[in-house]
């Protein structure tokens, strides 16, 4: 399908042709070193930039948009490169760690910003995390969703995920050969993501089902294991619509990418080995996200690994689609952080 038409304003940047539509949000394209991020602004004052995971996009964030704008602040979700209206490199190793830092400093400058605050779910939060690692300069406060601060270090790490499962085979792993998953994913992309969304909402699988639900016995798909027939409460058919049309319109290697570097990072992130991140920060996670269960050791080190943590909040009963599942809870953590952040400057 052809890619949406940009539109010239006076200020260089391009409104986008949106997939989706927010209402009072606008959608405008921003250089970045190298290419272009698709970006949906609501808002006025201090810039928050919200960075989105696998696999969705900015639309992850339509919840949040609106709430952190009428609280005062500058919300910008973006489409990470590979994704939705953001440039797709055709290079796998385009799409590393320190890759995706560059694009969210572009962003900010870009936007005609010096500083931001940048919160993360899912892979989006070790790209908030890194940010704030790697760019302290650049982003002053970072809030991670779902997934724990886990410093570099430890040994490489194909060689840890592909120890693990027995005789299955850990998803990362399945994921690493180029037109593998995507083989799985790109016949039905609606089925596939209807499926996923739904095997890490909480309530719907037993713990047990959904840790299972990561690893793919020999011959079989991922998707065997998700569950089928309805949709989570969170996810509506104009929601799913939105998403399989991103996908089915960019096809799915953009996004599978970003795992297809695990080496590269921590062969890039040498340096920063078991370094904490000194900016003020807080971690939002579900009770029943099996990166908060399997990821409890990151946890128990956020005295050392986040020091300036506000608090980390444990949401009962809720999975991994966090801002999306519990959107006024996640909305009320963030801005009172935020305001709490905002005083201490």
């Amino acid at each position: 399908m052809p890619q949406p038409t940009p539109l010239p304003t006076p200020s260089g940047d391009r409104v986008t042709r949106p997939g989706a539509v927010l209402p009072g949000a606008a959608h405008r394209t921003v250089d970045v070193p190298g290419g272009r991020i698709h970006c949906v602004e609501q808002g006025t004052g201090p810039l928050v930039l919200l960075v989105h995971g696998f696999p969705e996009s900015w639309y992850s964030w339509r919840h949040q948009i609106p709430a952190l704008a009428a609280a005062g602040y500058r919300a910008v979700a973006i489409d990470v490169r590979g994704y939705g209206r953001s440039f797709a490199p055709a290079a796998t190793d385009a799409y590393r760690m320190l890759a995706h830092v560059a694009d969210n400093v572009g962003v900010v400058h870009a936007l005609g910003e010096e500083t931001a605050a940048v919160v993360g779910h899912d892979w989006g939060s070790p790209i908030a995390a890194n940010s704030a690692l790697l760019r302290p300069d650049v982003f002053t406060a970072v809030g991670l969703l779902s997934v724990p601060y886990a410093p570099r270090g430890g040994p490489r790490p194909t060689d840890g995920f592909a120890s693990i499962g027995g005789e299955e085979e850990f998803y990362v792993s399945y994921f690493q050969t180029p037109g593998r998953a995507e083989a799985e994913i790109e016949p039905d992309v609606r089925g596939w993501l209807a499926g996923f969304y739904a095997g890490l909402t909480g309530g719907i699988l037993t713990p047990a089902d959904h840790g299972a639900l990561f690893f793919v016995p020999p011959g079989a798909r991922m998707a065997d294991r998700f569950p089928t027939g309805r949709l989570p409460g969170w996810l509506g058919e104009r929601d799913l619509d939105v998403y399989t049309a991103e996908f089915e319109r960019t096809g799915l290697t953009g996004a599978l990418n970003r795992y297809r570097n695990v080496d590269r990072d921590w062969e890039d992130l040498a340096a920063w080995d078991g370094a904490p991140i000194t900016r003020p920060s807080i971690f939002i996670g579900g009770s029943l996200d099996a990166s908060t269960t399997w990821m409890s050791d990151a946890i128990d080190a956020y005295p050392k690994t986040l020091p300036a943590l506000s608090a980390a909040h444990i949401l009962e009963g809720c999975g991994h689609w966090i801002q999306q599942e519990r959107p006024d809870e996640v909305n009320h953590l963030l801005t009172e952080w935020l305001h709490e952040v905002r005083g201490k400057r």
